[in-house]
């Protein structure tokens, strides 16, 4: 199972690239991969080809009209079960005894 982060974004289209970052996310939540959004990026989980054709994707649907793109993409691969999105959290605040603002 692959936990994949990225952060995508064209250059060159000015300061605000929230109508670009607002493409890609409907690409991401019509994909039906399990993903988490954050301020600098998106994790996804899911099998390795799965997470990497949501990328593609993403990057194909910036790609039609924007010449320039930044990725950023981590990966952490780990034979097992899925919801590693939500248990990787969990086992931290598990250890401190608390809820954590995530």
């Amino acid at each position: 199972m692959v936990l994949l982060e990225f952060s995508m974004a064209p250059l060159g289209q000015g300061e605000s690239v929230s109508a670009q970052v607002a493409r890609i996310l409907d690409v991401i939540d019509r994909s039906g991969v399990p993903y988490q959004l954050t301020p600098m990026g998106t994790v996804l989980e899911g099998e390795w080809a799965e997470v990497m054709g949501v990328v593609t994707a993403c990057f194909e649907t910036l790609a039609s009209d924007c010449p320039r793109i930044s990725v950023n993409i981590k990966i952490d691969y780990r034979a097992g079960p899925t919801g590693r999105l939500q248990s990787k959290v969990a086992t931290v605040e598990q250890r401190l005894g608390r809820k954590l603002n995530t």
